[in-house]
């Protein structure tokens, strides 16, 4: 005979927001089941995609509060600074941590496999209340007025009270729940690879603004750095094509020498790019979390810290219904859910977006506003101030987690 579990809720997809959600949950004494189609040995890999992830402060007091920054903090490399530059022009801005703290960074560069053995290595931690199971997937899932029933495809049956997807852009769970995207594509693709180099970075994160899209430098642990090469969708494959000479020279060519001599490490990999908004972000006893409710352009680094966010949000609004005696996939509290994460995440998608289109262009009329309001930026500094604030995720409505505190 199967076995049949009973949880509080089932998370759909195991990836760092999904087992994030998990740890989050149980620090705040919320039983869930998390499942995840990939094995994860694989994923544990060194170099299995290639990413970074930008950690805001915010983000940072979240893996605090719930035990995963022990494990990562020794391979989040601090953001002290960060650079914005338009192509050649001599216009720019600099952010300083210190113009709203002269001790905490503004953020930090972490490696994505970094990132997702910190979470397993947290997830042994709350073993009662968390159970993770990969490789695993689902093949029933039926909700109800009443309860959430799925079948894993062992064969065990699972009741919980609310489901949530956590299993990225394509997410087939929200599909299956007929939940529209708003969506459009940008045209551009997303080069990754990582670098050494002879000079240190001291903890400066760059971004130059091109025509094809934002070229990022991002700092990690050592002399080592992050690139995120934005180029036109047409021409990246004559680029991923390079032997590994030739595309180190035309990463040199981006770089102006300021770190010293360059070193390719590790594989490429590139990744379209697009933006997509979740019609709604809850259903019956669904709620969708990160990728799966939106995605955006990486310009300003922020995909990964939305995404936790949202995770900050539910569990504040569940750990407290848990206590309550409430039921956990009620429409009112997943409406309280929706309604505390869309504008935020609405404004931060059409932020991104209208960056990209903003910068990603050589028309001379908006190159010279555009350099112009960058050097305008440099100079005052209490905006410079709202805008690091901003990007450390200590701004509108901080959420427990994200100010520290356990639910």
């Amino acid at each position: 005979m199967n076995k049949s579990v009973s949880t509080d809720v089932l998370i759909i997809g195991g990836g760092l927001v999904g087992a994030s959600l998990g740890i989050a949950l149980a620090s705040a004494g919320v039983r869930s089941l998390v499942v995840d189609h990939t094995e994860p040995e694989a994923v544990l890999k060194a170099q299995f995609d290639g990413r970074t992830s930008a950690l805001a402060f915010g983000t940072r007091r979240l893996y605090e509060a719930t035990g995963v920054w022990d494990y990562l903090h020794a391979d989040a490399q601090p953001i002290r600074h960060i650079r914005v530059a338009d192509g050649t022009s001599p216009f720019f801005v600099h952010f300083d941590h210190a113009c709203v703290s002269t001790e905490e960074p503004m953020g930090y560069i972490a490696e994505n496999p970094a990132i997702r053995r910190a979470l397993h290595k947290t997830l042994a931690c709350y073993a009662d209340l968390l159970d993770y199971r990969a490789p695993c997937g689902i093949t029933a899932l039926d909700r109800r007025p009443g309860t959430v029933s799925a079948t894993l495809d062992d064969g065990t049956g699972v009741s919980a009270r609310l489901a949530v997807a956590a299993d990225g852009r394509g997410s087939p769970t929200r599909e299956a729940a007929g939940i529209r995207l708003y969506k459009w594509d940008y045209h551009q693709s997303g080069i990754v690879c990582s670098v050494a180099h002879t000079v240190p970075h001291n903890g400066v994160a760059v971004e130059h603004f091109q025509p094809a899209g934002p070229f990022a430098i991002l700092p990690l642990t050592g002399n080592r750095s992050g690139l995120v090469w934005t180029e036109k969708k047409d021409r990246v494959n004559a680029f991923m094509s390079l032997d590994d000479a030739a595309f180190l020279d035309e990463i040199r060519s981006r770089f102006d020498g300021y770190l010293g001599e360059l070193e390719l490490i590790g594989p490429r990999f590139c990744y379209p790019l697009s933006l997509q908004h979740a019609y709604t972000y809850i259903s019956e006893r669904l709620a969708l979390v990160g990728d799966a409710a939106h995605g955006m352009h990486p310009i300003a680094g922020q995909g990964f810290n939305m995404g936790l966010r949202d995770v900050a949000v539910l569990v504040e609004v569940l750990g407290c219904a848990k206590r309550l005696g409430l039921d956990l996939g009620s429409r009112l509290l997943l409406q309280d859910y929706e309604r505390k994460r869309r504008a935020d995440n609405t404004l931060m998608l059409a932020a991104t977006d209208l960056l990209n289109r903003l910068f990603s262009n050589n028309i001379p009329p908006v190159k010279v506003a555009r350099d112009l309001g960058l050097g305008l930026v440099n100079r005052l500094t209490p905006l410079k101030r709202a805008f690091v604030k901003h990007a450390m995720g200590q701004t509108g409505r901080v959420p427990k987690l994200m100010r520290g505190e356990r639910i």
